[in-house]
């Protein structure tokens, strides 16, 4: 998933200069040997000790007022989607942070909790309400989450093992029982795309400087190449409101070429029935953006919408 996307602008993250895509089930075959840093880069640990969590105090003091508030008022007792809503309503007025997840010379699990782009931000958003779901509580248990959620299968392998597409990003979550796919049985059609952004933007992408992670990039592309998408166009987007919950994980179709979106955040359900995005703004952080259909159209690069529904536990 090329894990930066669009809002006003043309990057939602400087992780990666556009953002990623949304799909169906595809299995990912690639060899990772392939696709593992030179002798000349550190050696990562695949996962946190418990000796050393990842996050800084900061994302440790806002979890547990989180859980606090959560165990408060009970939000256990909501569905995921609607634990998803009041989450992230709870960090509105965050800021957007871009580029968290590249500042390591080597790939770790990065936690932050006090600023977001468009895709930390939802990643962030599902691992907590599914911490509070299962009545956990526990820092340790959403750390794995994070870990379950960004890298293919769950499993913290180097820069290459990053769900860097949001296609894949959806499919391998799909996979797992995270996230159910809804975009094709409530009226998308066909998106025409091959994913090849990052490859073809290699001066882009710092780590892509190494051959063999490039060569792992290509690689993972190659393995997307047959991957079926599917968008509910800009205009019909509004005639799917009624078959949208708060909560749903919403990704914005783009027509630049070698990308299938540009942003993501979740659908927010108005007391009035109206159906907004809750998302990270690149000017504004963390925002309720009124109208989902209104907030696509204002931007000439964004054709559409994915929809993914988060899955009970």
């Amino acid at each position: 998933m090329i894990n930066s996307m669009m809002n006003n602008s043309p990057n939602c993250d400087k992780r990666f200069p556009t953002f990623v895509p949304a799909a169906f089930f595809v299995v990912s075959l690639f060899s990772m040997a392939a696709c593992q840093p030179s002798e000349s880069q550190p050696v990562q640990q695949a996962t946190a000790s418990a000796e050393a969590l990842p996050g800084d105090t900061t994302a440790v003091a806002q979890f547990d007022a989180l859980m606090a508030e959560a165990r408060a008022k009970a939000w256990h007792t909501r569905d995921l989607g609607g634990i998803m809503m009041q989450v992230g309503v709870w960090f509105e007025g965050q800021p957007y942070v871009a580029g968290s997840l590249d500042e390591s010379a080597y790939e770790q699990l990065v936690i932050k909790l006090d600023g977001f782009d468009c895709v930390t931000f939802v990643e962030s958003v599902l691992a907590l309400s599914r911490t509070i779901k299962s009545q956990a509580y526990n820092y340790a248990g959403f750390v794995d989450h994070m870990q379950a959620q960004r890298y293919r299968d769950g499993k913290l392998d180097g820069y290459c093992s990053r769900l860097h597409y949001f296609s894949e990003w959806i499919l391998d979550n799909e996979r797992r029982g995270r996230v159910q796919n809804i975009t094709a049985e409530i009226g998308g059609v066909l998106l025409d795309k091959e994913l090849d952004f990052m490859s073809g933007h290699r001066d882009s992408y710092a780590p892509l400087k190494d051959d063999s992670l490039y060569a792992g990039i290509v690689a993972m592309e190659a393995n997307l190449k047959d991957l079926q998408m599917y968008h509910i166009p800009q205009a019909a987007i509004a005639s799917a409101y009624p078959s949208l919950l708060g909560g749903d994980i919403v990704a914005l179709a783009t027509d630049i070429g070698g990308l299938d979106v540009t942003h993501t955040g979740l659908v927010f359900k108005h007391e009035n029935g109206q159906v907004g995005l809750l998302h990270a703004s690149t000017t504004r952080g963390v925002v309720v953006s009124p109208d989902l259909q209104a907030y696509v159209e204002n931007n000439r690069r964004q054709i559409g919408i994915v929809v993914a529904r988060p899955q009970d536990l």
